[in-house]
């Protein structure tokens, strides 16, 4: 159940890894905003970027929300996913990270593009080793064989997949939709991440 519940974010978290196979029919991308209404089978997003995306859900589309973590959660042997940038003294800084069940460990890893910000990454990863203390906010992790240092600046989200249903799809409500978009510029997704209980997806 926990495996069916967020593999579809893995999926979406592993967008532009060369791992994913992708359609030649349809261009994957990613969809942030709030929701503008919602029906059994479509979803209106008002998009960060101030447009309006019209997104049909693919038929057993899942959903799952994020539930607040602690940097002090995050142990050597966990999986996460971390989106980072790049920072001037050399090294990355996370923009959020995402600490998977044990069930989705190794599922979509590697470091790859990312569309959080212009620049940023997404690595998804083994925790190698836990974060030092408050004077030494930096996690090691390791994949395929080779070591990344990301730093946690202070105030960077920390969460872990928490379940949601369609019932949580409400107006005004922070998603992440990860979609497919056609020839004919329609879009169609297979999961959607929705904030819950004052959460809201920091990928």
């Amino acid at each position: 159940m926990l495996r069916q519940l967020v593999v579809g974010f893995v999926t979406a978290a592993a967008i532009g890894s060369t791992t994913l196979a992708q359609s030649a029919m349809a261009e994957p991308m990613n969809v942030r905003g709030t929701i503008a209404s919602f029906s059994d089978r479509s979803l209106k997003v008002k998009t960060r970027e101030g447009e309006t995306a019209d997104i049909a859900l693919a038929e057993g589309a899942m959903f799952s929300g994020v539930s607040r973590a602690a940097i002090t959660d995050i142990k050597p042997g966990n999986y996460v996913g971390i989106a980072s940038l790049p920072m001037k003294d050399g090294g990355s800084g996370a923009l959020e990270v995402l600490i998977f069940p044990p069930a989705l460990k190794g599922a979509g890893e590697g470091s790859f593009g990312w569309d959080l910000k212009p620049q940023s990454t997404m690595t998804n990863a083994t925790v190698a080793d836990a974060v030092k203390g408050v004077d030494g906010r930096t996690v090691t992790v390791t994949y395929h064989g080779k070591e990344k240092k990301i730093t946690i600046p202070e105030g960077t989200p920390v969460v872990t997949l928490a379940p949601a249903t369609k019932a949580d799809l409400k107006s005004g409500a922070v998603v992440f939709v990860p979609v497919e978009k056609s020839t004919d510029n329609s879009l169609t997704a297979k999961q959607v991440v929705v904030g819950t209980n004052g959460v809201v997806p920091p990928m």
